[in-house]
């Protein structure tokens, strides 16, 4: 996710931190010290409040990052591939491969609310105990707190809709009873689209009859409406996909160029002659060693001649590659942030064509009209 940034590791998985998290932390310190807290343990010091509602904030958030621990944990478990594991305003996100079975995509996506109610009634019971038992009053409300919340979070997340955990439960149990993979994504996001509408109506309605928070469930609704429609988009071109090479949809002879050449050079020989806007660059043997986009070669006039052209260019380590038996689905899910098309396809170390989003595009358009698997022309 843009604007994050890596802090450690967690059950193996890179963990990173949005910009978004130390403003939650304060929002919600500041709510629980203001509003919570006086109003259920009235008489205590500001200084108290403040260390209080802290504490509970950042209670809040290790019980946020158990819950992405989770399904990164079941994941794994799974044999599911997991990306990275990200903290942000909304909660968070853990980025994971597809799940091969129904089986498997249920247990990765009920692990998490579980998580919440587990730590939820575990706190809630521990305010109540705290209470009964020492009379602590700040301490068992901030766990009240806690508790209440987390429990709230997990009803939340166990909405029927995508991309929430309830959604991916849906799809799970969409795809155990029609054994339709995409076909359960379609109807999750679906859900999720239709889901989000309503809370955005609700949290609007909300706001105008007098409730300021009713403007966070709007963004809430907003998020769910948006990520479900770009879900369902993905779940249509996978099912347009199916069975498809990365062979079909490439585009073969590609224009290349050495990465060697200046700039001025690569502009005038190779860079006005290609159909594409990313060009793929050979070294000295011929191996491919990146890719160049033509927006990156727009460096001042007076430089053109001393900067080669791999200066600028995507490293091959950075680049999205793959072989031409390689499933085109398949491919595309590999693409990791930042790493974005165009694909290279490469036959023992050989450059054989490259996929962009105008391939994948005509290739869809073209199985939509029920046309062959010829190879992309350009």
């Amino acid at each position: 996710m843009n604007g994050s940034v890596p802090i450690g590791r967690i059950v193996g998985v890179p963990l990173r931190m949005h910009w978004s998290v130390p403003l939650l932390v304060v929002l919600f310190a500041y709510g629980l010290g203001r509003q919570t807290l006086p109003a259920w343990t009235p008489g205590r010091s500001n200084t108290v409040y403040t260390l209080a509602s802290v504490v509970g904030a950042l209670l809040l958030m290790g019980s946020l990052l158990l819950h992405e621990t989770a399904h990164a944990a079941t994941a794994r478990r799974k044999k599911i591939s997991v990306e990275d594991v990200t903290l942000w305003a909304l909660g968070g996100m853990t980025r994971m491969g597809r799940p091969q079975t129904a089986a498997a995509a249920f247990a990765v996506a009920v692990s998490g609310p579980l998580t919440s109610l587990l730590i939820g009634g575990a706190a809630l019971g521990a305010g109540i105990g705290l209470h009964s038992l020492l009379g602590w009053s700040v301490p068992a409300a901030v766990l009240v707190w806690l508790g209440w919340t987390n429990l709230f979070l997990g009803v939340f997340n166990l909405l029927p809709a995508a991309p929430l955990d309830g959604g991916r439960v849906l799809q799970a149990a969409l795809w155990w009873r029609t054994g339709d993979q995409e076909r359960a994504e379609r109807a999750a996001s679906r859900s999720g689209q239709v889901m989000g509408m309503l809370l955005a109506a609700v949290g609007w309605i909300s706001f105008l009859r007098g409730v300021p928070g009713g403007l966070w469930l709007v963004v809430i609704g907003l998020f769910i409406t948006v990520v479900a429609g770009a879900e369902r988009q993905h779940a249509v071109l996978r099912s347009a996909l199916r069975g498809m090479r990365v062979a079909d949809a490439m585009s073969s002879p590609v224009t290349t160029g050495a990465d060697w050449l200046s700039v001025r050079r690569f502009i005038d020989e190779v860079a006005v002659r290609s159909r594409h806007s990313a060009i793929p660059l050979l070294d000295l043997e011929g191996r491919p060693s990146g890719v160049v986009h033509l927006r990156r070669l727009a460096i001042p006039e007076s430089q053109r001649e001393a900067v080669r052209v791999r200066e600028v260019a995507t490293p091959m380590a950075q680049c999205a590659v793959a072989a031409p038996d390689d499933l085109l689905s398949e491919a595309l899910e590999k693409l990791r942030p930042g790493v974005g098309l165009p694909i290279l396809a490469l036959d023992e170390g050989r450059l054989v064509g490259i996929v962009t989003a105008k391939d994948v595009t005509r290739l869809v358009q073209r199985q939509a009209l029920g046309g062959g698997q010829d190879a992309g022309a350009g």
